[in-house]
């Protein structure tokens, strides 16, 4: 069991060893509890958690390093990584000592993005709750590392604690002492597939998720690359599979240490167990954080408080996902999960106080946002956008953004203005995977405006409805003209062309629309009434748009560029 404190640095350095992280210069105690992870970007305006860690990815050379940690140490950082190994290390020294910020080196080979994803798993306890105080075995309870160094202190081996797709969990120190491959494992957080397919072939799972002991393993031969045998055992809890614990052996397991690893692997259950409901509370806590800051009212302030975004402006991302023909409803579960996961980590990424929860089937983001409403605006939009375009078209994903919110009483209204934009997006009217309710006022007020219609049972009436019954009975075609007639805002060339009719014809249609329908064409009012019932009940017909569609706004259009003939003319 460790005897540093769960969330310092020496508990990092500990847990992480030299396989990922060196420290360079600092020291290691005195850095204290550290408060988070931040990422440097030196074109945006940073914004660290308190004695954070930050990652200085693209930082290199002691100018850049220098001019960094003395920024850090401004804004109250802890510790700062940069990527191994470190360019004149020794002229750091000084600055190090100078600033108070440690200076770790990223091992060369491994991931930016999997060291976040680890820093953050591993200082997340107790972020929205009461941190437990249970110890389990001796080890903090659901703490994985902890178990993985004790495991490998009770084999004389290092240790990685994996789930059943033979992802990395936790792993102990002393890795240095393993083999590439295991090296390789820790750095990608994954098993190398040339591994897995060499177990796969041999039959190495079939036999470790069916025995009740440890499985001995010989090391594959692959091309010229030199391993250490394993000994393998299933982490089991009654019937399920959790994952498996691998040590990596210079000598075979005694008898006593062979009992010890069947005791142990018992223990990584109750922790894995554990460990899996801790991360499932959590979530429930910061969803249920989240909606009660979205609700508003005397309960938001703590529920912001607790999220750490009390004091400053914010604005809700809503991101929903368009359902796709022949997906079901387990997939689709699936699927929000997994965005509204890589969504948390892509924006605590650009802001480290934004919190992210699935409620329903809308993933809704507390966004932290700096300067002016439009830039705010903008800003969210391009971070939205830049998320969406790394994931991919296939996901379907689209995500509405409402207004700043300068105060918690106002989030609600933000929440409602995202909803709002997020129903046009998931609506199909609009092109756009990302919008802004400012972007979408228009569309998301006629859909409105449809569903009050609908709740009211209206149907066509006037010049429309008289035209409709036209069509009906004469198959006479007056309201897809009229709607033609109106989207060209009057081009009579234009309007024919969409319709695929000679300009004549659809001149003799549109004279015939004013005398069926009784409807003054040169009358802007009466344009407008019109425009809006083809938009909210008006009948699709090919080649015009559909109701609620996003053609040219009623209030926006203009008289007419071609006057309309008399109902008398030739």
């Amino acid at each position: 069991m460790s005897t540093h404190r769960a969330r310092s640095l020496s508990r990092v350095l500990e847990d992480f060893g030299s396989t990922l992280l060196d420290l360079e210069h600092g020291d290691a105690e005195a850095a204290g509890e550290i408060g988070g992870v931040g990422i440097h970007d030196p074109h945006d305006e940073q914004h660290y958690p308190q004695r954070a860690i930050v990652l200085g990815v693209g930082v290199h050379g002691a100018e850049q390093t220098s001019r960094l940690l003395r920024d850090l140490a401004a804004h109250g950082a802890a510790a700062l990584v940069v990527r191994g190994p470190v360019e004149d290390a020794d002229e750091l020294e000084e600055v190090v000592s100078e600033t108070g910020v440690a200076l770790l080196a990223l091992t060369r080979g491994a991931s930016w993005a999997q060291l976040a994803a680890m820093l953050r798993t591993l200082l997340s306890e107790g972020d929205v709750g009461e941190a437990g105080a249970h110890t389990l075995g001796g080890v903090p309870s659901g703490d994985l590392f902890a178990l993985a160094n004790a495991i490998a202190t009770l084999l004389d081996a290092p240790i990685t604690i994996e789930d059943r797709r033979s992802r990395i969990l936790a792993f102990s120190g002393r890795q240095d002492e393993a083999d590439t491959a295991r090296v390789e494992s820790i750095l990608a957080r994954q098993v190398p597939e040339r591994y897995l397919r060499v177990h796969e072939e041999h039959g190495v799972f079939k036999e470790l998720f069916r025995s009740q002991g440890p499985v001995h393993i010989p090391p594959p031969a692959i091309g010229d690359e030199v391993a250490l045998p394993r000994v393998a055992i299933a982490v089991r809890a009654g019937d399920e599979i959790l994952g498996s614990v691998w040590a990596a052996l210079r000598k075979p397991l005694t008898p006593e240490r062979d009992q010890a690893f069947r005791e142990a692997a018992k223990l990584a259950a109750l922790h894995m167990l554990r460990f899996r409901a801790g991360t499932d509370a959590e979530n429930r806590l910061r969803a249920d954080l989240v909606t009660t800051a979205l609700e508003g009212g005397g309960g938001a302030v703590h529920a912001l408080g607790r999220l750490d975004l009390v004091t400053e402006p914010t604005l809700v991302m809503a991101m929903g996902l368009a359902r796709g023909a022949g997906e079901d409803h387990a997939h689709l579960t699936a699927e929000r999960q997994r965005l509204t996961s890589a969504l948390a980590v892509h924006l605590t990424a650009v802001q480290p106080r934004s919190a992210v929860a699935l409620l329903g089937d809308v993933a809704y983001a507390l966004f932290p946002v700096t300067g002016d409403s439009a830039h705010a605006r903008e800003r969210a939009v391009q971070v939205a956008a830049n998320f969406l375009q790394r994931t991919g078209d296939r996901a379907g994903a689209v995500i509405g953004i409402g207004p700043v919110a300068q105060e918690p009483a106002a989030l609600p209204r933000s929440r409602a203005n995202a909803d709002r934009a997020l129903r046009v997006l998931l609506s199909g009217e609009s092109a756009q995977r990302v919008a802004s309710i400012a972007d979408v006022y228009v569309d998301a007020l006629l859909l409105e405006m449809r569903d009050l219609a609908i709740a009211n049972r209206d149907e066509l009436s006037g010049p429309l409805a008289r035209l409709a019954a036209y069509d009906t009975k004469h198959n006479a075609h007056l309201v897809e003209t009229l709607r033609a007639w109106l989207d060209a805002f009057g081009d009579v060339i234009a309007a024919s062309a969409s319709v695929f009719v000679h300009p004549n014809t659809f001149r003799y249609r549109i004279r015939r629309v004013a005398e069926v329908g009784q409807l003054d064409l040169q009358d802007p009012s009466a344009r407008f009434a019109a425009m809006l019932q083809l938009r909210l009940m008006g009948p699709a017909e090919s080649g015009g748009a559909r109701p609620g569609g996003t053609g040219p706004t009623p209030a926006a259009c203009p008289t007419p560029t071609a006057s309309v003939p008399s109902a008398s003319a030739e």
